[in-house]
């Protein structure tokens, strides 16, 4: 978007895509091909509750809020929640050590490593010295190093962990010049404690209020990388946010 707010991003998604918390949804599903009609390079517009993109036009219809209104500044979630998150993220009796994703370094040097050995000290610092590494590695729009980040960033702002504004602000501040303007958008958003609607109903489901493992498969299933990262990212932020409260 130019003007006053030039670097915001609005995705425009059909029905069955992930929702992200900067996307305007559509009623129609990527079967129906709604978004082949704009050539690329057309000029865009986006106003007065309108998106245009070339012949494309969307007009708003309802809003939708991004931020998951929780019952506390730091909710409680349910122990035995988290352990069904772990254990279908992770696989059952699969160490945490063995995860890995899609164009990531794997092994006891790698980055995925280096964050969980960060998250076993309650080392904030060192947690963001990780980010350094895992910001635009990977494939795809969305790196899945940026998911594993934009995951850890709206957990510890959302759980209430005592220095998520400071991580968050230098893991976006990493993020310029090191990513996709998507990826940047979306890490911004997730500082701001904005979740894509997958993120958000798993969070809803770990304070109890729907059933926790559609949420999960849900999550799990979003992009190709995405869904899994961002689980793992919202996995170290309930590591960080417990170790903080126990230290």
């Amino acid at each position: 978007m130019p003007g006053e707010r030039s670097g915001d991003v609005v995705g425009v998604l059909t029905s069955d895509a992930a929702r992200l918390p900067l996307g305007c949804i559509l009623f129609r599903p990527s079967t129906g091909r709604p978004l082949v009609s704009p050539a690329a390079g057309a000029p865009a517009e986006v106003g007065g509750g309108r998106i245009v993109v070339g012949d494309l036009v969307v007009s708003a219809a309802a809003w939708w809020d991004p931020h998951p209104r929780l019952p506390s500044p730091r909710p409680a979630l349910l122990p035995e929640g988290v352990r069904q998150l772990r254990t279908t993220l992770y696989g059952e009796g699969v160490p945490h050590s063995a995860f890995s994703l899609p164009g990531m370094p794997t092994g006891p040097g790698g980055p995925l490593a280096a964050l969980r050995g960060a998250v076993r000290r309650a080392d904030l610092d060192a947690a963001l010295r990780t980010a350094s590494r895992l910001i635009g590695l990977g494939p795809g729009l969305t790196p899945a190093g940026d998911d594993v980040m934009a995951g850890t960033v709206a957990g510890l702002v959302l759980l209430g962990h005592p220095a998520a504004g400071r991580f968050a602000a230098g893991v976006t501040a990493l993020a310029a010049g090191r990513t996709s303007e998507l990826s940047r958008a979306l890490l911004q958003h997730a500082a701001a404690g904005r979740v894509s609607g997958e993120y958000a109903a798993v969070l809803h489901a770990l304070v109890g209020e729907r059933p926790l493992a559609p949420a999960v498969a849900a999550l799990l299933g979003s992009g190709r990388t995405s869904g899994r990262a961002t689980a793992l990212g919202l996995c170290t932020a309930i590591d960080l946010v417990d170790r903080t409260g126990r230290c």
